[in-house]
């Protein structure tokens, strides 16, 4: 089966979600092309798995200050070249086009009368209509990728036919080493060392991309991006403190680390995440940058770890044996096999749902 996947570049966390599917489709034996936009060519890093991707200008969001910021937004919007870029990318060799919430490669099928499916947490919307959206949000999520085939991916299904997120394999079992991971790449990073420095007996370990060097300052270490040195970090920390990206957030609850999370302002995805996970008792949030709710989730102890299935394997099989299973009986049997601990649980029932 010949594939186009089209992978939305600004965060991170859609790279690491789609490489994982990107191993479980080259397993299942799909021959897969990777587009990637939203993104300056020369950022992205780690990039082995997807061959010899493609990159488009595409359309990114503009963050300043750890907020949304939607004049700069549509000032980057070059309209024309996304057209040109939608109207020259063919489709006809393609037997299946994914779009993990890309608008080049969802809109090209659009134009070119093509199936889509979209595969991403943004999907969820489709099915939640959540009201943190709003209405210029839901405009957003109609318009920016339209798909015809929406794959919710969420950490619970809150009684829709979603799919549990998709999590790499970790090579080495979890410890805890006292250390607490910080990653909030779209807050200024003096204001996270202000914060961080305010307790002295706790080690850091920051990553940032304006970190260019690793360094340390007191009791902060510094790290620039790199998946490998963040995945180790991640896997043997006492705790991770992020903005509320859907992947980030998911690594860290199967590996049973405590979360405090801060949603990007204006970012409706991230506003949304932190509302579920609050609900479902999987992390604690704060609104900004917060030294009083810092000490009071430095004081809990670990949680649980949750236990998801290989979502990336089955889902790479329906896709490359044509899709005959319904989305529903996939995500019954997905959901069946997702293991939650008893303070989840707890939350669950309480929410109404059995």
């Amino acid at each position: 089966m010949k594939i186009l996947f089209g992978v939305q570049g600004t965060g991170n966390g859609h790279v690491s979600r789609c490489r994982t599917l990107a191993k479980a489709l080259k397993k299942a034996g799909a021959d897969v092309d990777y587009i990637f936009s939203g993104r300056d060519p020369k950022d992205y890093f780690d990039m082995q798995d997807f061959g010899d991707y493609k990159t488009y200008r595409g359309v990114t969001f503009a963050t300043l200050n750890g907020k949304i910021n939607f004049r700069k937004t549509v000032q980057r919007i070059r309209a024309f070249r996304l057209i040109k870029d939608v109207r020259e990318l063919d489709l006809s060799k393609y037997d299946c086009i994914i779009s993990d919430f890309e608008p080049v490669s969802a809109w090209a099928a659009h134009h070119q009368h093509r199936e889509c499916l979209g595969i991403s947490n943004q999907a969820v919307c489709q099915y939640l209509k959540p009201k943190e959206y709003g209405l210029v949000a839901n405009v957003i999520m109609k318009y920016y990728a339209p798909v015809t085939k929406p794959i919710g991916l969420h950490w619970f299904h809150f009684g829709h036919k979603l799919l549990p997120p998709m999590i790499d394999s970790f090579q080495a079992a979890p410890t805890e080493d006292g250390n607490i991971v910080v990653y909030l790449p779209f807050e200024g990073l003096d204001e996270i060392i202000a914060m961080l420095k305010q307790f002295q007996n706790y080690q850091f370990i920051c990553f940032h991309p304006d970190i260019k060097l690793e360094s340390q300052q007191g009791n902060i270490h510094f790290h620039p991006l790199g998946r490998d040195n963040f995945t180790k970090a991640l896997v043997s920390c006492s705790g991770i403190i992020s903005n509320t990206g859907f992947a980030l957030i998911s690594e860290a609850l199967t590996l049973g680390k405590k979360i405090l999370t801060k949603p990007v302002a204006g970012q409706f995805e991230q506003i949304y995440n932190a509302q579920c996970l609050r609900s479902l008792d999987m992390a604690t949030i704060m609104e900004h940058l917060n030294c009083i709710k810092l000490k009071y989730w430095l004081s809990l102890p670990s949680p649980k770890p949750i236990i998801y299935p290989d979502v990336a394997t089955e889902l790479a099989n329906w896709i490359v044996a044509g899709q005959k299973e319904s989305l529903l009986s996939l995500s019954e049997r997905l959901w069946s096999q997702t293991i939650f601990p008893e303070n989840v649980n707890q939350q669950i029932k309480s929410l109404g749902y059995v």
